[in-house]
């Protein structure tokens, strides 16, 4: 809708450890799904600043580097199972709308 290519989608938080969810989103969306070893990037920045600023890492590049690799899902169906997909998913979404507004 909002006519933005998205060529990958990068995840964090809690939510991202649902390996089932990353794999839904990439077949929904026709895009690879990219998740970091850290997760809880909030507290994995704030403590990477803690640490540049301590002189534990002297540049910001060693610091990135010391996350690891990440896992990446990539998305698995071709067209019509995804337009078949993503049709359930729009229902389900509207029958939640419906019975949120009782």
């Amino acid at each position: 809708e909002s006519g933005i290519d998205i060529q990958e989608l990068r995840v964090d938080g809690g939510a991202s450890r649902n390996n089932w969810l990353l794999d839904f989103q990439s077949s929904l969306l026709g895009v690879s799904v990219r998740r970091p070893p850290v997760v809880e990037t909030t507290a994995f920045g704030a403590g990477g600043l803690a640490g540049i600023w301590a002189g534990v890492w002297d540049e910001p590049e060693e610091f990135i580097a010391c996350q690891g690799v990440p896992d990446v899902f990539s998305e698995q169906l071709d067209e019509v199972a995804r337009s078949s997909l993503m049709r359930g998913w729009v229902r389900a979404v509207n029958a939640v709308k419906t019975y949120a507004l009782d």
